[in-house]
């Protein structure tokens, strides 16, 4: 799989940047300020899915539970599914950050790398909790 290049700009070509363009699948970089600004665009939705995520799971199911019986059976499963939309908005908004040969991508790279970490851990909870009960 060659990897294409079309920019009017520099774009970094050192291993690590070739590596996650082949990584995340980026045959041509789109370097504009459309596609920074969708870039910026997606980190933001991923980083709300991510809050309501918090939200529902530390907040509302708390309170809930003692309230409502069931909202005990019913979490897990909601916040499975809220960890796998926010890991696919994380994926989508990184490589519109690499698409777009944003300056900030390195940066937003390890940071969401971090944010999969806790959705992970989030997950592997809300999965044991199921399995669990």
């Amino acid at each position: 799989m060659s990897t294409t290049i079309s920019s009017p700009t520099a774009v970094s070509d050192s291993p690590a940047d070739r590596f996650m363009r082949r990584l995340l699948r980026i045959t041509t970089i789109q370097k504009s300020v459309k596609t920074e600004r969708e870039a910026h665009r997606g980190f933001r939705t991923s980083m709300i899915v991510s809050g309501v995520r918090c939200l529902i799971t530390y907040l509302l199911v708390p309170i809930l539970v003692p309230i409502i019986g069931f909202a005990g059976i019913v979490a897990a499963p909601i916040g499975i599914a809220l960890c796998l939309i926010a890991a696919v908005n994380g994926v989508v908004s990184v490589r519109r950050f690499w698409l777009s040969d944003h300056r900030a991508r390195w940066m937003y790279t390890w940071f969401i790398a971090f944010v999969f970490v806790v959705l992970a851990i989030a997950m592997v909870a809300d999965i044991a909790r199921i399995v669990g009960a």
